[in-house]
Formats: C-alpha cells, structure tokens, sequence
C-alpha cells in the first residue's frame, strides 16, 4: 500500500518571521539602488552603502571587537566578498534593466542554493528542486524574451544572473559558519570587507568618484543602515533556521520588488510576467521537502489480505 504524502511547512518560528520582514526590506531597495544609479556609479555606491553598513555594525559590536579571533576575520572575509560580488554585479545591472527585472533574476539565487549544496557539502538535491530549477530556468528565457519592450539577455540581465551565483554561496557560508564564529565580529569584518573591495574594485573598472548628490548619499546611507539589519538579522536567525527554509522565505524578495517597481511604473509584457511568476515558483518547488505521511491502522482482515511482506518505499532524497 503506498503512503500518502505531505508536505513539510510547519510553524513559523520567531527567527522565520524576522527573515519575512527582512525580505520585504530586501525587496523594496531595488527600486532605490535603480534611482540612485542616474547620480553615482555602481561600485562607488556599493562600497559606500556597505562603509556605512560596517561602521554602524562596529559601533554595535565595539566590546566584542576586542576579543577578535583569525576565526572570525576568515569566516567575515569569505561572506564578505560574496556579498561584495553579488551585489555589486546587481548594482551594476539595475544601471540598465528595470528593478522588477532585477528582483525577478536575482530570484534564481534561491534554486541554487541546494544545487551548490550538493556540490560542495555533498547534501543530493530532492526531485522537487530539480523540478523547481527548471521552473526557474524557463522562467529565465521568458522574462528576457527578446520581443518583449525593454527586456533581453543584454548586460544588465548578464550581470545580474551571474551575481545569483555569490548570492547563494553567501547563504550557505552563512550557515556554515552559524554557531562557530562571533555573531558581532563576522558582521562587522564582512561589511566593512564587502565595502573595501568595492572601492578598489572602482579604479580597476574606471569608475570615479560622483560627483555629490543628496540623492545618493541619502540611499547608501538609508541602504547602509538596512544592510547592517539585515546581515545581522540573517547572521542570527540562520543559526537555527536552515539554508533550505531561508531561501524559501528569501523567495519573497522578488515578489515585494516587482510590487514596489510596478507601483513606480515598471512594465513587464505578458510573457515576460509568465517568466517572474515561473521563477518564484520554481524557487518555491525546489525548497519543498515531501515526506511520508505515517499510515494508517488498517483492519484486522486487510491485514490478513495484506500480509505478504513488501519492500519499504524509499523516502525522497533531500
């Protein structure tokens, strides 16, 4: 008799919820990365909004700095420079595509996350993230459809695709270091290292300083200060929310950014939203964890009929 199966949601916890409202967050600054980008270039803004991220996150943490371990400064250094790439490579695409489109592609990060997994901590993918990975890879060619007004596989899209990949290492170092490194040092060095590499990363690509707008200085500040929550509020809650059920909750961070771009008068064609609502879908699936649902007593002359014994169903790999 085959079991019945479900699927494993369960009760959000404090820490999830804290991860939803960060999300929401996360979503809205595509928006205001995309605006500032008219008044400065894409790393200058990047090492900026992180500097300030860093040193409110020091100013936090000031006691524990002094207790600083190579520990730490390797674990902060490696997520660091995931979210120097990762982000970077998205400013430097919301120079050129919209941030509805941006927040869509960004979205590929989360089928990613258990494909690297299988690579690099051996953990083989579920057939629900196979399939949620070809959701999002079709999602892919329809949102950049060539036909469609102002979107295809131009730089901008190039760039923020290829920025998904740090975008997932960043979540998977995160929990890999969860509990083995100090929460305040590993924010503090990871910020400020995201930020310096930015910087340097200006002369290598030809970028100069802007020249001075509020309109820049008042969005890394206000990004700056929203980084800092949300490295931290990820630091803390991934210490006991898994990198699968955070990039489920992550997922979210599309949809809010599609939101807050439509209402700042983003258009996206019919197959193009065919394609955003493919790729959350497809990072939903692949986070779904089926498991066997225990059976049911059955009767005495079931049991009789029933009684030949039989090979166990194999449970879904995860």
């Amino acid at each position: 008799m085959l079991h019945n199966r479900r699927l494993k949601l369960g009760r959000p916890s404090r820490e999830e919820l804290l991860l939803v409202l960060i999300t929401f967050v996360w979503g809205t600054t595509f928006l205001i990365v995309h605006v500032a980008m008219d008044h400065s270039g894409p790393w200058f803004f990047v090492g900026l909004r992180f500097l300030v991220a860093g040193l409110i996150s020091a100013v936090i943490f000031h006691r524990v700095l002094r207790g600083m371990r190579w520990r730490d400064v390797g674990a902060g250094a490696a997520i660091g420079a995931m979210i120097w790439l990762g982000y970077g490579l998205q400013t430097v695409g919301l120079q050129t595509i919209t941030s509805s489109t941006s927040a869509f592609i960004t979205a590929l990060y989360v089928p990613l996350v258990p494909l690297l997994q299988w690579l690099v901590l051996r953990r083989r993918p579920s057939r629900t993230t196979l399939v949620g990975v070809t959701l999002a890879f079709v999602g892919l060619l329809l949102l950049a459809d060539p036909g469609a007004v102002g979107v295809g596989f131009g730089a901008g899209e190039v760039a923020t695709l290829i920025s998904t990949l740090p975008i997932a290492v960043e979540i998977i170092l995160i929990s890999l270091f969860a509990g083995k490194v100090d929460l305040g040092r590993v924010t503090v060095v990871q910020l400020l290292t995201a930020s310096l590499l930015s910087l340097a990363t200006m002369p290598v690509t030809g970028e100069s300083v802007p020249a001075f707008s509020w309109v820049w200085v008042a969005a890394a500040v206000g990004l700056g200060a929203a980084s800092c929550a949300i490295q931290l509020t990820m630091n803390w809650a991934q210490r006991s929310v898994s990198p699968t059920r955070a990039t489920i909750i992550y997922s979210g961070e599309p949809v809010w950014g599609g939101i807050i771009g439509r209402l700042a008068g983003d258009r996206l064609s019919g197959i193009a939203i065919v394609g955003a609502v493919l790729i959350v879908a497809g990072a939903l699936v692949s986070e779904l964890r089926p498991r066997p649902v225990e059976p049911r007593p059955v009767e005495p002359d079931a049991a009789r009929d029933d009684a030949a014994p039989r090979t166990p169903e194999p449970a879904v790999p995860v």
